[in-house]
């Protein structure tokens, strides 16, 4: 006995015990779930009847109320029967009050169910957002739960914000059916919110995409998670293993300022020397082979690591700055600054200059001048007619001497 090494127990188990009330004849449920789609067993939950309710009536009456927008008031007067109806079977008394534009709901004597004043809340809520009555009741089930999410905020602008909306609906609806299919919720996208019916769990999945969306996270990344593990839960030799080697990693292609700057830099050096090149195969002359663009050259490997960068106070140190008095010092960077000031003073006054700099103008010439022009314009004229006159004279004597030879 002595030999037997002890039991090595996970520190995560250890405190785990035997629950001897877990035995197979106890009353489970097996139902098939929303999200996964696959059979599982969970404790089965009793619906909560009127001889459940030993205390009796509840000594208070208790409370809520909600405001509803202008263009529902038509729809809710026409309903409003169905509400009461609805409401009237749970002991839940209800008011419409439209001229304060609010819906109110409390408890009665009659009213047996601790919880059920929350879920006739939440379902006043969902018609004030424009839920139709026939789907809004569903919230009053055990299983069914419902939440809001406000989506105005996350998004500044309007346009943007218009747009990341309409991607959580998608081409005809389809992307809004997807999710409501693998998530078995019901959605309504209104306004600056979106209101979502069904289970726990799945309430939890529809938030996750529809801010991820508003985030310009695009809902087919995370719907297409859901499909992947909705195929792994049929496998049961999966169920004790992780799935993140299965399910996508989606990387985001967001760039920091840094690296956008980075990179256009690059195109911008890339574009340049592409229009080098270009020049450079312009004025050489044209030959069959192709102009192979040159490799860069690879750097010589050293072991040795590159010098050591001078640190700021390394050269104030050489400058002589380091010894300066403080005083010194403002003197010295204030003089500095007063001859910058003084440079770009000089240049601003120079380019206000320029604007008052006077065109050349082009003078007319003088009544004298104009008698000189065109004494010079004659005498240069008589000129070229004698000039004219004279090789004419030498070609006809020339001519003449020709005819007597």
């Amino acid at each position: 006995m002595a030999d037997e090494e002890p039991q090595v127990i996970n520190k995560n188990k250890r405190h785990r015990k035997e629950k001897p009330w877990d035995t197979d004849d106890i009353d489970q449920l097996v139902f098939l779930t929303p999200v996964i789609d696959v059979y599982a067993v969970y404790w089965h939950v009793d619906a909560f009847k009127p001889e459940d309710n030993v205390a009796g009536p509840f000594a208070t009456e208790s409370s809520f109320a909600t405001l509803f927008p202008r263009y529902r008031e038509k729809y809710l007067r026409e309903a409003w029967s169905a509400v009461t109806k609805g409401l009237d079977a749970h002991g839940i008394a209800c008011t419409l009050d439209l001229l304060n534009g609010s819906m109110a709901v409390r408890t009665t004597r009659k009213t047996y169910d601790p919880y059920i004043v929350f879920k006739a809340r939440d379902m006043i809520k969902l018609l004030a957002r424009g839920v139709a009555v026939g789907q809004a009741v569903k919230v009053l089930d055990d299983g069914m739960a419902c939440d809001i999410i406000k989506i105005g905020n996350i998004v500044r602008n309007k346009e943007r914000f218009v747009k990341r909306r309409q991607r959580i609906i998608g081409p005809d609806g389809s992307t809004l059916k997807a999710i409501e299919l693998l998530t078995s919720c019901y959605v309504l996208v209104q306004g600056s919110t979106v209101s979502v019916m069904g289970p726990y769990k799945s309430l939890k999945e529809v938030r996750r995409i529809i801010l991820d969306c508003m985030k310009n996270i695009h809902p087919i990344y995370r719907i297409k998670e859901l499909m992947i593990r909705r195929e792994l839960a049929k496998d049961p030799k999966l169920a004790t293993e992780s799935w993140d080697r299965f399910l996508p990693q989606f990387r985001r292609k967001h760039l920091t300022t840094a690296q956008k700057t980075a990179k256009k830099n690059e195109n911008l050096a890339g574009k340049h020397a592409a229009r080098v090149l270009a020049a450079t195969s312009a004025d050489a002359p044209p030959s069959n082979e192709h102009s192979a663009i040159e490799k860069p050259k690879k750097k010589v490997y050293t072991p040795f690591p590159p010098p050591q960068l001078p640190r700021k106070i390394d050269k104030e140190l050489e400058s002589g700055e380091y010894f300066l008095k403080p005083r010194e010092k403002d003197a010295r960077e204030a003089a500095a600054r007063k001859q910058k000031q003084a440079e770009s003073a000089k240049k601003r006054q120079a380019e206000r200059a320029e604007a008052y700099v006077a065109p050349v103008e082009e003078v007319e010439a003088t009544v004298e001048e104009k008698q000189r022009l065109k004494k010079r314009k004659d005498r240069e004229g008589e000129t070229t007619d004698s000039e004219v006159k004279k090789k004419k004279s030498k070609k006809k004597t020339k001519q003449g001497e020709g005819s007597e030879a």
